[in-house]
C-alpha cells in the first residue's frame, strides 16, 4: 500500500463503485478505524463533529481512517439510473472486503451508526477475521415485521422523505423542541443528499431481516460476533429498544454497553466527549495502549466515576505494549482495578 491514499476514492465491488474518503496513512501494523454511517446521512454528515473533535484527533492520529459512504449517498451524487436495484444490507456488507482489499488493509475497526452499525455487524458476521473490534451505536437487530412495515408505509404518504428520516434520528424530545441541531439535520438531508437515491436506501433498510446472532450457549451453533463490541445509544432515543435486544443477544465477555444521558438520537454529534473517552477506553481494553495508557484528554468530558466503570468493563491487554506496530493484540478476560475487582462481566450500562 503507498504511504498515503488521503482524499476521496471510488472503489469497484461485486455490487457497484462504492464512495470512500480515507483520511491520514497506515501506521505499521495497526488496523483501519472503518466508519459507516445511518440512512439519511453521509460520513460528513454522521461523523465529522465526531472526528473533528480535538480529543478524537489525539487518537485517530495513530491510526489510517476510512469513511465509507453507501451507494449513492456521498454529497453530489448522481441520481440512480431508473429501475437501478439498491443493493441489500447483506450486499452492502459484502462490498467492504473489496475497499479492504483495495488498499491492502489487514483489518478493522468499525464505528458504525443505526444502518451503518447494522451493516458492519453483518460485515464482521460473514468474515469474521478482518474485523478486530466494533463500536456500534443506535444498532436495531431486528427486522421489520408486517405492522412496522405499514406503519413505514403510512408514515411516508404523510410526511416528507426528509421528516421521516428525522424521526429515525431523532428522540422525540428533540423532534418536539424542535432544535437548532434537528433543524439544521432537516435542511441538510433535504439538500445534500440525492433524496431518490436516499428513498432507495430508506427502503432497503426498511426491508432488512434480523441480525442473525445469539448469545453463545442460547441455541445450538449460536452464531455471535467474535470480536470486542462497545454498544452505544443515547437515553429515549429511538434505537434504544433495539440496543437493549442487541445487548441481550451478545457475548457479555466481549461486550460493553454504553447508555448515554442527555445526548439524543446522536451521541457522535451531541457528546463527542463522552464518545471519545469512551473509544479512548475501548482501544485500550484491544491491547492499544502504548501511546494512550498514560495520555489523559483533556477536557474532563465523562466523569471520573463513569470513567472508572467504562475502563473496568473492558477487556485489556495488561503486557502488549508491542502491540501498537507488532502482531494482532490478543486481549485479556479481566483488568484490575485500584478497587480491587477481579474478573468482571463485561456487558454493563454505564450512564455518563
Amino acid at each position: 500500500m503507498p504511504e498515503c491514499w488521503d482524499g476521496e476514492h471510488d472503489i469497484e465491488t461485486p455490487y457497484g463503485l462504492l464512495h470512500v474518503v480515507i483520511r491520514g496513512s497506515p501506521k505499521g501494523n495497526r488496523p483501519a478505524i472503518f466508519t459507516y454511517h445511518d440512512v439519511g446521512l453521509n460520513h460528513k454528515l454522521c461523523f465529522n463533529t465526531f472526528f473533528n473533535f480535538e480529543d478524537m484527533q489525539e487518537i485517530t492520529k495513530h491510526f489510517v481512517v476510512c469513511h465509507v459512504d453507501a451507494p449513492g449517498q456521498q454529497v453530489g451524487a448522481s441520481q440512480f439510473p431508473q429501475g437501478y436495484q439498491f443493493p441489500s444490507m447483506e450486499q452492502l456488507a459484502a462490498m467492504l472486503p473489496s475497499v479492504v482489499q483495495h488498499f491492502g488493509f489487514k483489518y478493522i475497526i468499525g464505528i458504525g451508526v443505526g444502518a451503518g452499525a447494522y451493516v458492519l455487524a453483518k460485515f464482521a458476521l460473514i468474515f469474521p477475521d478482518l474485523v478486530e473490534g466494533l463500536v456500534l451505536m443506535n444498532i436495531d437487530p431486528n427486522g421489520k415485521g408486517w405492522i412496522d412495515w405499514a406503519a413505514t408505509k403510512l408514515s411516508g404518504l404523510t410526511s416528507t422523505l426528509p421528516d421521516t428520516v428525522l424521526s429515525h434520528l431523532f428522540s422525540q424530545e428533540e423532534l418536539v423542541n424542535n432544535t437548532e441541531l434537528v433543524q439544521s439535520y432537516r435542511q441538510q438531508i433535504g439538500n445534500v443528499v440525492n433524496q431518490a437515491n436516499l428513498q432507495l436506501f430508506w427502503n432497503m433498510y426498511n426491508s432488512r431481516r434480523d441480525l442473525d446472532i445469539n448469545r453463545p450457549g442460547t441455541v445450538p451453533n449460536a452464531k455471535t460476533l467474535r470480536c470486542p463490541v462497545m454498544l452505544v445509544v443515547g437515553d429515549n432515543a429511538p434505537a434504544e429498544d433495539g440496543v437493549v435486544e442487541c445487548n441481550s443477544k451478545m457475548d457479555p465477555t466481549s461486550t460493553t454497553f454504553l447508555k448515554m444521558a442527555d445526548s439524543g438520537g446522536l451521541p457522535q454529534v451531541t457528546q463527542p466527549g463522552k464518545l471519545t473517552e469512551a473509544f479512548k477506553y475501548f482501544l485500550q481494553g484491544m491491547g492499544y495502549i502504548a501511546y494512550l495508557k498514560d495520555r489523559r484528554l483533556s477536557g474532563g468530558a465523562v466523569p471520573s466515576a463513569s470513567m472508572t466503570r467504562l475502563a473496568r468493563s473492558r477487556t485489556a491487554s495488561l503486557t502488549s505494549a508491542s502491540s501498537v506496530d507488532g502482531s494482532r493484540p490478543q486481549p485479556c478476560t479481566h483488568l484490575e482495578s485500584s478497587e480491587g475487582l477481579g474478573q468482571v462481566n463485561h456487558t454493563m450500562e454505564v450512564s455518563c
